[in-house]
């Protein structure tokens, strides 16, 4: 099923791209946030200012795969806005364990 699910994104440059979701019966589909962000890099951006994802019931917070992967486009993106629900919104960095590999120190 395609666009179960869809994603729009802002960038720090103000431009606004959205994507949706492709899932499959094997799991090789991707997600509404992995769409979105695929489009903003054809643009040749890679910050994210503000990210949403919404299916037929309303606001979804993204799975972890698609919080890694909005850290991993731009470390920066550490501080996107993530709206997680009506009227609730997150830095990216609070719904991570670990912002980086640098942050976890061994004796």
């Amino acid at each position: 099923m395609a666009g179960g699910v869809a994603a729009a994104l802002v960038t720090r440059t103000g431009h606004v791209h959205t994507g949706i979701c492709f899932d499959t019966a094997c799991s090789l589909g991707f997600c509404a946030e992995h769409a979105a962000i695929a489009d903003m890099l054809k643009a040749r951006e890679s910050e994210i200012a503000t990210i949403v994802a919404v299916d037929g019931s309303g606001i979804l917070p993204p799975c972890g795969r698609c919080r890694e992967l909005i850290r991993q486009i731009n470390p920066v993106n550490s501080s996107t806005r993530v709206i997680i629900g009506e009227g609730r919104v997150a830095q990216l960095s609070e719904l991570l364990p670990f912002a980086t590999a640098a942050s976890v120190r061994l004796p």
